[in-house]
């Protein structure tokens, strides 16, 4: 099957961005569909999106943070975007109104009239308002902005929520918070292309993810690409095989070796012990179940090969840092949160 092409996204700049922002959500956008595989197959996966930075007038400018900022492009280079992302803007609450932003909010205003979805970072939301866009929607934006937000006639301000979409077809997404952009990125991932997409990039991006989790992680996917033929064999049956008793065992059997020829050459290939890697295919598939459902913890820790429930409860954290209950809070929660993707 033919791969669709990336969707189309315009990233709007102005003087009062901040570099940190556009860039951000460009490169999270632009790793979509392409990072996963190249770091698990060393070949980069096709792109999901082609995002790209325009303005008004597609010159080189200085914004907030001082940084010299260079476009791909102008507004009307981005005439057919799907998607528009407006980040935030560095301005005291209150100073939107003074008509610095006609040029950018008429042409939100086409944008979002042609069908496009548009999101905007923490207090990007304002140039919504200014632009006659929220009149009679749910909003929210940054906690600081939200009573200059809730003067604009029939804004419904919902500050207390972290990230609101509203509009026709739920085509205005407005988050938070200054890093809210993360939380955009995500939604947008999941909307366009698939909630395990947005998963897996939040993964790769440690997004909510903090020091909880990664290292099992990191360590399995450096180990994935090895040079070692015998043990990249028992590598590709292990994936498939990794709930039956005594894997271990059986990858020797596979290998031919000795077994402590096959557990030295495999821990030189991998960088982990057999045992030690079976356990971490183990527990990422757990983590995918905890995530994706409200399976006991029990049958959970049969499902991917242990008997004994407590025992890889106390695997679990060891390795995770969370319990599997803290862990399906934290992350089921975000894949409750994000969208299913547009028809």
């Amino acid at each position: 099957m033919t791969p669709r092409p990336p969707v189309d996204v315009a990233i709007l700049a102005f003087p009062e961005a901040t570099a940190s922002v556009v860039w951000g959500i460009h490169d999270l956008l632009l790793g979509a569909g392409r990072d996963w595989s190249l770091i698990f197959d060393g070949v980069p996966g096709p792109q999901l999106f082609a995002p790209r930075v325009v303005t008004a007038g597609g010159e080189p400018m200085r914004v907030a943070n001082d940084v010299l900022l260079a476009p791909h492009g102008t507004l009307a280079d981005a005439a057919s975007a799907a998607i528009v992302v407006v980040p935030e803007i560095f301005l005291p609450p209150g100073a939107m109104a003074d008509g610095r932003f006609r040029t950018e909010c008429a042409w939100l205003r086409e944008r979002y009239a042609s069908g496009a979805t548009i999101a905007t970072v923490c207090s990007g939301a304002m140039m919504l308002a200014e632009a006659g866009l929220l009149g009679g929607q749910d909003a929210t934006t940054h906690w600081a902005f939200c009573d200059v937000l809730g003067r604009y006639p029939g804004v419904r301000v919902r500050a207390q929520r972290a990230l609101v979409t509203s509009g026709e077809g739920q085509r205005l997404v407005m988050a938070g918070g200054g890093t809210s952009w993360l939380d955009v990125g995500l939604w947008l991932i999941a909307r366009f292309a698939s909630v395990d997409e947005a998963m897996r990039v939040a993964r790769l991006n440690l997004i909510d993810w903090h020091a909880s989790g990664q290292q099992p992680f990191a360590r399995l996917a450096r180990s994935r690409q090895v040079d070692d033929a015998v043990v990249a064999r028992c590598q590709a049956w292990i994936a498939e095989h990794y709930r039956q008793p005594a894997p271990v065992a059986a990858m020797v059997k596979l290998s031919g070796l000795p077994e402590r020829s096959f557990k030295r050459r495999f821990q030189q290939a991998t960088g982990m012990a057999p045992l030690e890697y079976v356990h971490t295919l183990r527990l990422e598939e757990a983590k995918q179940m905890l995530e994706a459902g409200d399976a006991s913890v029990e049958s959970i820790a049969a499902e991917v090969g242990y008997e004994d429930a407590g025992f890889f409860s106390r695997l679990f954290r060891r390795h995770v840092d969370l319990t599997p209950a803290q862990y399906r809070r934290r992350f089921g929660g975000l894949r409750r949160a994000l969208p299913a993707p547009a028809a």
